[in-house]
């Protein structure tokens, strides 16, 4: 089976190594351009799956989109028997999806039609779900909308946050697609129906996402913090002196059982305990801005001006 795979993140390229592993024909890889990183924006990064490709001495494609006569053409010839995609960062069109004599399956890191979208990891933490998983699905042109091939679940921890649960995801993957690709050699892979209405949308995360809104009840802001650890982060905006506002980045947070005007801060000694619309969080590791990542504790005794009084903005 010639497999042309198509994968940007770290979280694929575990599913790109299972597949060499087991030694099947990875004719070309497609993954999105190097970008700008640094201060200066002035050195060009590899995407983490380019560089696994080169590795292993695999064709590279990195087009800016996926699209046009010229691209097109490369991945024909190739001649793919299967396109396989794992967080990939692109829609890929019809003329595309069909280029592959069996099609293309997708890696999905939730269980559909829960959470399509660029996002599920987050949602699923943030929405307070017990459980997600892998879904691998056959592609057709909408948003993560074709039938199920295969789907393997995990339950989420009370502690997970974005990163762990993406790294425990990108484990069950690779799995999950040689599995799938074994009931595709054999004939008997499944095709379900996904229900539209069952279906929830986790969209591409944005740096304002991570602003807490301190009317929102302590558990939920819990989550969120959790969620967004470590992408977009959550942060709050606290007022150091006057007319002078820096971002905190909260790591970590506990409920507790305290009540207040939302942003008030309840305690300000041995714990940072800040008030929600519902209920309060004691604050664990924060970095203020332009400082390096500490406890709340540590956090308090350097920030004689934050003690003075003042409370976060709600």
């Amino acid at each position: 089976m010639r497999i042309v795979f198509f994968g940007t993140p770290e979280f694929a390229v575990p599913s790109l190594r299972a597949l060499l592993r087991e030694r099947y024909d990875v004719v070309g890889v497609v993954t999105q351009p190097d970008r700008p990183q640094g201060r200066s924006r002035s050195t060009l990064v590899a995407p983490p799956v380019k560089a696994e490709a080169e590795g292993a001495g695999i064709p590279v494609h990195q087009p800016a989109r996926p699209l046009g006569d010229l691209f097109l053409a490369a991945i024909r010839r190739l001649e793919p028997d299967l396109g396989v995609v794992v967080a990939y960062g692109h829609i890929l069109r019809p003329v595309l999806l069909a280029l592959p004599r069996l099609g293309m399956i997708n890696v999905h890191a939730s269980l559909l039609p829960r959470w399509r979208g660029a996002a599920p990891i987050q949602a699923a933490i943030a929405s307070g779900d017990r459980e997600t998983g892998i879904t691998v699905m056959y592609m057709d042109e909408g948003l993560d909308t074709g039938d199920i091939l295969l789907q393997r679940k995990i339950d989420i921890l009370p502690k997970d946050t974005g990163e762990t649960l993406h790294d425990r995801l990108a484990q069950v993957s690779p799995e999950s697609l040689l599995e799938s690709l074994d009931l595709l050699a054999s004939g008997t892979a499944p095709r379900t129906v996904q229900d539209n209405a069952l279906a929830t949308y986790a969209p591409k995360l944005k740096r304002e996402d991570g602003q807490i809104d301190w009317s929102e009840p302590a558990d939920v802001i819990e989550r969120k913090i959790r969620a967004f650890n470590p992408w977009p982060g959550a942060f709050t905006k606290i007022a150091m002196e006057p007319d002078a506002r820096r971002n905190l980045k909260i790591f970590a947070a506990a409920v507790a059982d305290l009540r207040g005007k939302p942003g008030e801060i309840l305690r300000r000694d041995t714990e940072l305990i800040v008030a929600t619309g519902k209920g309060a969080l004691s604050l664990g590791e924060v970095q203020l801005e332009g400082k390096r990542r500490m406890n709340a504790t540590q956090f308090l005794r350097g920030a004689s001006q934050f003690k003075a009084g003042r409370d976060f903005q709600a």
